[in-house]
């Protein structure tokens, strides 16, 4: 990637012999849109998942690794192929997120992924690459909530305590489950509107936070589900003769992601911007600081994980950047600074539809674009 000579943290050295490459290739049969890094360590750590997006009903989940790692045989290997399937199932719905599990130890435990489409789908890969798979909240429950099945935006899977999830969906609600029994331990009404994103904050069991179509940050607190704190809200335009009495609504929020060392900040964006908000839990209100630097619609972001300052963007101008926001003066009392300066920039073929920090790996990111993944090294 281009940048300006500042320097992101390097990686883990478990498989540095092997990464001789600055990037890894794969192209998918179809557009993807999930994606997410293995947390394992060893050679599964440069696993990728990735999730389709078919309007059909004829979606896929697949796994996919280093050619290196694909085969026992060097003679199968074919040296002008970067990353290799060897896994693959049927996922009826659009794929709108897939996570693997965090990794707290131990090998011989399985190796655990999820899906949001139309149910939070449990996946686990076995060492033959076979699949199988439980869905969560599906036609378990009776009564007025009709088995929590309205479709899923999102989810997030707790990095403390693995056994809990939280969804998001369209019907306004978050639900927070028990992955172990598969039951849902609490369903509320997050937003006025369908919610489009939630996540839960670094380091907690406890603090989640939502964004949905109605404009609005919202923090939850499971240990005081009584009430939210709204941080953050997109601001109407101002009424005038044309629009007082026909107001244009607030602009809806895509997406959110903490800060994984310093869960006091988070990044969001509205729809169709070519901005990123960095917002301070302890300060509600105002954006403590705004990434400009993409020409067109902004898709997707994620903060390194090892770094507090320096986080990645992708949208539809094709640019993935590199932002290291240490320089900029946030939290001041109505203060609003600008990053016009990203630190490092990458051109892809195509539109960014997502992208992916690997936690095992921290100067690898992937990306996703057409029916294209991109392995990046820092």
């Amino acid at each position: 990637m281009n940048g300006n000579g500042t320097k992101v943290p390097g990686s883990r050295s478990e498989i540095k012999g092997v990464l001789r490459k600055e990037r890894y290739e794969y192209k998918a049969p179809w557009p993807v849109y999930g994606l997410d890094w293995s947390k394992r360590p060893g050679d599964k750590s440069f696993r990728l998942a990735l999730g389709s997006f078919i309007e059909e009903n004829i979606n896929k989940l697949q796994i996919i690794t280093l050619s290196e790692f694909a085969y026992d045989d060097p003679y199968h290997r074919n040296p002008n192929v970067d990353l290799v399937k060897i896994a693959e199932t049927d996922h009826r719905y659009p794929i709108t997120k897939v996570l693997w599990e965090p990794f707290k130890g131990g090998l011989k435990t399985p190796d655990l992924l999820a899906t949001a489409g139309d149910y939070l789908r449990l996946w686990e890969v076995e060492d033959d690459f076979n699949n199988t798979s439980n869905t969560i909240g599906a036609n378990n429950y009776t009564g007025t909530k009709a088995d929590f099945n309205a479709p899923l935006t999102s989810f997030d899977w707790n990095e403390i305590d693995p056994t809990l999830a939280v969804t998001s969906s369209i019907d306004t609600t978050c639900t927070v489950w028990n992955v172990e029994t598969k039951q849902a331990k609490t369903q509320l009404i997050a937003h006025d509107k369908e919610v489009y994103d939630v996540a839960f904050a670094s380091g907690t069991v406890d603090v989640f936070a939502s964004v949905g179509a109605d404009g609005s940050v919202r923090m939850f607190d499971l240990r005081n589900l009584e009430h939210s704190t709204i941080i953050y809200e997109t601001v109407n335009p101002h009424p005038t003769s044309m629009n007082a009495t026909n107001p244009v609504p607030p602009s809806p929020l895509l997406r959110l992601c903490f800060n994984k060392m310093e869960p006091n900040y988070l990044a969001t964006f509205h729809m169709d911007s070519l901005d990123v908000q960095i917002l301070d839990v302890r300060v509600p209100g105002v954006p403590v600081a705004e990434l400009r630097g993409h020409s067109a619609t902004v898709n997707c972001v994620s903060w390194a994980p090892n770094h507090t300052g320096i986080l990645c963007s992708g949208g539809d101008d094709s640019q993935v950047l590199v932002w290291n926001i240490n320089g900029v003066q946030m939290g001041g009392v109505g203060a609003k600074p600008y990053n016009n300066d990203p630190i490092l920039s990458y051109k892809a073929d195509n539109e960014i539809s997502q992208l992916s920090w690997s936690s095992r790996y921290p100067d690898w990111v992937a990306i996703g674009f057409g029916n294209t993944v991109q392995a990046l090294r820092m």
